[in-house]
């Protein structure tokens, strides 16, 4: 695609938003968009596209780079170009870069890892103690690859080869996932949302990862069922439909404004028994021992959906991890009283880190001797989607 001065000031002034006013990728790409209505979709994918690959990217543009204070963002996106086999114009902006001296130095800066693949000091100690150089080294590439868009199939609507043929008609090509009873995969990126499937509630965006968690929790028609980190409630929708829309599902968060989100999405999606409430030490005394199952999608540092918010490569700090696993310790501890005797809890994260999953698990075993593991299961993005984990448990009494 040829270069064009607006289009690179446009991510020029998206990336400053994101590294330097400290705003999250997503809302500084959203916020760049809305200027200028005019773009159009070719545009608006060049300036997406372009800005997410340079915050995927930063730290590997940046040793390339080396050391200077003149149009640092212009030149980023310049090296950008040239590592993605594309010619950069002769621009003012662009002084001093050369396409050869730029695969010289990628070539030379390509031989370490954290460089190769982008990733600050800490971060890749972190990763190697916890998980091992082979593990890591895996995991290190696969969290930098473009995440693949997967639809959940709202059953209590359709079926799956239903809404297949439907978006097919309108030339949206999806595959079939084995093993994932719900998803459907779309073969090209595509704004869902903009479809009269998902506006209707048929079909929702959710990771084929992620749809792995409400069947964990082995849910029944009639059954009290809690959620108790629900969020926006992507889970919640996916466990309603397990149940058929039969029972009691409790959908909680710290966040008033997530749960407002929740009831409009069920609205669409047709649920009817999900019942909301902000949790606090009040509501988790008056709900003692009254869950049949219990989900608890706990806070935690997303290390397992970087290639999702690649910024949180370079926003996250050891010292947040370290505080979010005090809240995880706090979470489980505290929320698991809201099950009953011979109840099931589904501890689980959107990290890959042992510390922020088998350790919490193993620590809350230790002091609850009346809850047992059943069953754990760890994905890693190397696997082919986001990392996750999740852990059965079960009360005794």
């Amino acid at each position: 695609m040829k270069l064009h001065k607006s289009l690179v000031q446009a991510v020029v002034d998206t990336l400053q938003q994101i590294f330097v006013e400290g705003v999250y990728a997503d809302k500084a790409v959203e916020h760049v968009l809305k200027q200028n209505p005019k773009w159009g979709s070719r545009d608006r994918r060049f300036i997406a596209v372009t800005t997410y690959g340079i915050v995927r990217w930063w730290r590997l543009l940046n040793e390339i780079l080396g050391e200077t204070t003149a149009n640092r963002f212009h030149k980023l996106i310049g090296i950008y170009q040239v590592l993605n086999g594309n010619d950069i114009p002769d621009w003012e902006e662009f002084n001093g870069l050369e396409k050869v001296w730029i695969l010289e130095k990628a070539s030379s800066v390509k031989q370490v890892r954290k460089y190769r693949e982008a990733y600050p000091d800490w971060l890749d100690e972190l990763m190697v103690k916890e998980l091992g150089e082979e593990v890591w080294e895996k995991e290190a590439c696969a969290l930098n690859i473009e995440a693949a868009v997967v639809l959940r199939v709202n059953t209590l609507k359709t079926k799956k080869e239903s809404v297949q043929r439907l978006l097919q008609e309108q030339g949206i090509e999806t595959e079939l996932i084995s093993d994932y009873a719900d998803a459907l995969r779309l073969v090209k990126r595509q704004n869902i949302q903009s479809l009269k499937e998902y506006k209707q509630g048929l079909i929702e965006i959710q990771d084929a990862s992620s749809q792995l968690i409400s069947p964990f929790l082995e849910v029944k028609e009639g059954m009290t069922v809690i959620d108790a980190c629900a969020g926006a409630g992507g889970k919640s929708l996916h466990i309603a439909a397990m149940m058929h829309n039969k029972g009691h599902l409790i959908s909680m968060d710290v966040e008033e404004r997530k749960l407002k989100e929740l009831h409009r999405r069920a609205e669409r999606a047709g649920v009817s028994i999900i019942k909301t409430r902000v949790v606090n030490e009040t509501a988790i005394q008056q709900l003692k021992s009254s869950a049949d199952r219990l989900l608890l999608d706990v806070p935690c540092s997303g290390l397992g959906v970087i290639r999702r918010n690649p910024d949180a490569k370079w926003k996250l700090t050891e010292g947040f991890i370290n505080e979010i696993k005090k809240t995880q310790e706090q979470i489980i501890a505290s929320y698991s009283e809201m099950l009953k005797p011979e109840g099931i809890m589904v501890y689980a994260t959107c990290s890959i880190l042992p510390s922020e999953n088998q350790k919490q698990v193993e620590l809350f075993l230790q002091s609850h001797p009346n809850f047992i593991l059943i069953e754990d299961k760890k994905i890693l993005a190397s696997d082919g989607f986001d990392g996750f984990y999740m852990a059965k448990l079960k009360r005794l009494n």
